[in-house]
């Protein structure tokens, strides 16, 4: 009966160009959205579940699978993919894919999936609300209310009319980011390593041009060799004005120590950061105990200017559904 099942399916494959989806079986790695699983199991495919074994033992019976969901619980590196035999599709269920090594996969064959149209609006609307907060002094005035105090001329904010925001790498979330910006009379300014990206929200510039021109930096690319580090001292010095910084982005493409330096500085004026350089690469975590923190933190967490939040810029309700929603569209086109 399977055979036939097979036999079938081939026939029709060629004939007609219909693809059917023959009982692949899935396994997922994280918690995620349920609709995730039923969608899934209601368009054939079978679902498997294994959120606490290690990577060690996942290992040993990989090559069951011919699909994986995950989202930045390990890496998935050239020794996991080599004793994946069977594995046809990776789903990353966020935005960027640096947990995987991406030229392996696609050396084997492995279709890689990932959803950053899924979370763009929720990181555009965070990296928003931390200029806003910044310029407004939110959580300083909320904190000194609290404590009793009513210091109306220490929180005195400034506006975001009329000021100049560079954002660098614009793709999904650059995009996304640009187009909250509209209302907010702001001149929007872009630099990417692609030409001909800027659209009706934001304008390309060279990077000389960035340096000159920007008020508010917001930084929205992915972890590569080439961003990791990216804003260190000498490119923080490069920009014309004192600037305010905001990273939705990844961690370790801003060095933590020169951040703390320039904000001493006041080369930048105030930074809202969502990730952070020393996140473990799971993003679950941050230090094991307080004596792991590097100084170059705790001098960050004694100042007033420093926003920071656990990178949950695109960690919203709607982004969750909008992430597994998305990722199901991709396999079932692909597959289904």
């Amino acid at each position: 009966m399977t055979i036939l099942k097979y036999g079938v399916a081939i026939l029709l494959l060629f004939t007609f160009g219909i693809r059917i989806n023959i009982e692949m079986k899935i396994l997922h790695l994280d918690t995620n959205h349920s609709l995730l699983l039923t969608q899934l199991e209601a368009a054939g495919f079978d679902n498997h579940e294994e959120y606490a074994a290690s990577k060690t033992e996942i290992e040993t019976n990989i090559a069951a699978y011919d699909g994986i969901i995950i989202r930045s619980r390990f890496a998935i590196d050239k020794t996991f993919l080599s004793k994946a035999k069977n594995l046809k599709f990776i789903g990353r269920v966020g935005a960027g894919l640096e947990n995987i090594d991406i030229k392996h996969a696609q050396k084997l064959g492995i279709k890689l999936f990932n959803a950053p149209e899924g979370n763009r609006n929720a990181v555009g609307e965070h990296a928003l609300g931390m200029i806003l907060s910044l310029f407004n002094k939110l959580n300083q005035g909320d904190q000194s209310v609290r404590e009793g105090q009513w210091l109306r001329e220490e929180h005195r904010g400034i506006e975001l009319d009329g000021k100049t925001v560079g954002i660098i790498g614009y793709g999904n979330m650059g995009r996304a980011f640009a187009r909250k910006l509209r209302g907010f009379n702001v001149e929007v300014i872009c630099y990417d390593i692609l030409d001909d990206v800027e659209n009706s929200d934001a304008t390309q510039v060279s990077i000389e041009e960035l340096f000159e021109k920007t008020d508010v930096l917001s930084l929205h690319t992915p972890e590569t060799s080439k961003t990791i580090g990216m804003i260190n001292k000498t490119f923080i010095n490069k920009f014309k004005k004192p600037i305010w910084l905001i990273n939705t982005a990844r961690g370790k493409s801003v060095v933590t120590a020169d951040l703390v330096d320039a904000l001493k500085s006041k080369k930048i004026l105030g930074a809202g950061l969502d990730v952070l350089e020393y996140e473990k690469s799971s993003f679950e975590n941050l230090f094991t105990s307080k004596k792991d923190m590097p100084d170059t933190f705790a001098s960050l967490l004694r100042m007033n200017n420093v926003l920071l939040s656990p990178h949950v810029g695109g960690w919203t309700v709607e982004s969750k559904e909008k992430l597994a929603q998305t990722i199901v569209d991709k396999i079932k086109s692909e597959f289904c």
